[in-house]
């Protein structure tokens, strides 16, 4: 803990010197780890929508996490599983079309179901939102995304489709680029291949390596994000020891941390973000206002 104080001291001295992602923790001016808000605020708005995007903001929460796969007809869309049938009404609305794949159904399809019904009535009629309308949305409410790419195996050229629309939409000019974006994959591929399309973009790793392997990930990530199960505070300590691509030491974003005793644990650690369904509990339970 003794690290941690001198992190938040020196963090107070210099000011926006050290905001994410210019020093070597993601913290912002308060010196805590920053609270991400998984698939939005999804404790309490249905996952992935525009719901979910505003209610983190009416929160407070700076940081959304999201996903993004690609339909029949090469629309980008914002959803977590390659099936829409757990957060939508496919099996109604397309009784004969099992298993539902997102990558099945062409983007007009998508746009006719309901995505919030399932979560609660308030949210009857919330719509899967299309990655353009998610990002017009985030910058509407001066957010910062972590953008995961979903199950890129399944959608050649993903990467670079991704980066294009990021790019039409002016999330890869110096502003965002700096401190408003990272773009993360459970595949090392997938990262590795944004990281050579876009060498500016950070990139995160999604998983817990092994400690004697750390090194080969630094060279195309800015961050490893493991499950917080899988964490110790010598494990953060051996990423940090570590340096990525823009010749910063590697961060660590642990997730899903949904209460507040877990929440202080993976703190401790001195991970570097934190990414939570709940991002209203972690950040009380971290000491933010």
């Amino acid at each position: 803990m003794h690290a941690r104080a001198v992190a938040a001291t020196t963090t107070a001295v210099l000011g926006t010197a050290l905001l994410f992602p210019g020093g070597a923790r993601a913290a912002d001016d308060t010196g805590l780890p920053v609270v991400v808000a998984h698939r939005g605020a999804s404790a309490y708005a249905p996952e992935n929508t525009l719901a979910a995007v505003d209610r983190a903001a009416a929160l407070g929460i700076r940081w959304v996490e999201n996903d993004v796969q690609r339909t029949r007809d090469g629309a980008l869309v914002v959803i977590h599983d390659d099936s829409l049938q757990r957060t939508t009404d496919a099996e109604q609305v397309f009784p004969d079309r099992a298993p539902w794949k997102v990558k099945d159904f062409t983007a007009a399809e998508i746009a006719r179901l309901d995505a919030g019904s399932w979560f609660g009535p308030a949210y009857a009629g919330a719509r899967v939102p299309t990655l353009q309308q998610y990002l017009r949305r985030v910058e509407h409410n001066h957010q910062k995304l972590l953008l995961e790419i979903k199950n890129p195996e399944l959608y050649p050229g993903i990467e670079q489709q991704t980066l294009k629309l990021l790019g039409n939409e002016g999330w890869l000019d110096s502003r965002h680029l700096a401190s408003r974006l990272i773009v993360q994959s459970f595949s090392a591929g997938s990262v590795r291949t944004v990281h050579q399309l876009k060498p500016g973009v950070r990139t995160g790793f999604l998983g817990t390596p092994a400690t004697a392997d750390l090194s080969r990930y630094a060279a195309f990530t800015d961050s490893i994000n493991p499950s917080h199960g899988s964490l110790s505070g010598g494990w953060v300590s051996a990423v940090h020891s570590l340096s990525g691509p823009h010749g910063r030491p590697l961060r660590v974003f642990a997730w899903t941390v949904d209460d507040a005793a877990r929440a202080r644990t993976v703190a401790g650690y001195g991970v570097d973000g934190v990414i939570t369904n709940k991002p209203d509990v972690v950040r009380k339970a971290l000491g933010g206002s």
